[in-house]
């Protein structure tokens, strides 16, 4: 029988981010939400080139995350490929088009004049 570890949100914040660079997610944010919300810990934004693209970064962070024993509460959006969201709940990630990313702005709605980490190409 295998054990389960549980990783703390900090290192599943690095994860997501390192799954997301490995296939190449662009402009790359980390939003530490702690302060301004209680239904998660760190937001995740991304963008992809193309809805495959968008799906492959979804799909990559969904495969890591369980690899490390962390299950996902919910996945939206992976049929469109626009924006696809993955809830796993100390990490919310939000991978999506560069025209939806600038139209929702969300970097913006959570108050991140300053996040925590930020990459202008990803990788």
């Amino acid at each position: 029988m295998a054990k389960s570890k549980r990783i703390d949100a900090e290192q599943l914040r690095d994860l997501v981010v390192d799954a997301l660079r490995d296939v190449k997610g662009l402009d790359v944010v980390v939003i530490d939400a702690r302060r301004v919300s209680s239904i998660t810990d760190f937001f995740v934004i991304a963008s992809g080139t193309s809805d495959r693209h968008v799906r492959s970064l979804a799909g990559r962070v969904l495969l890591q995350a369980k690899e490390a024993g962390v299950p996902s509460l919910g996945v939206e959006g992976e049929q469109a490929g626009e924006w696809v969201l993955v809830d796993l709940r100390d990490v919310v990630v939000h991978v999506m088009l560069p025209r939806a990313r600038a139209f929702y702005q969300l970097e913006k709605l959570w108050g991140a004049d300053v996040p925590l980490a930020a990459s202008n190409r990803g990788g």
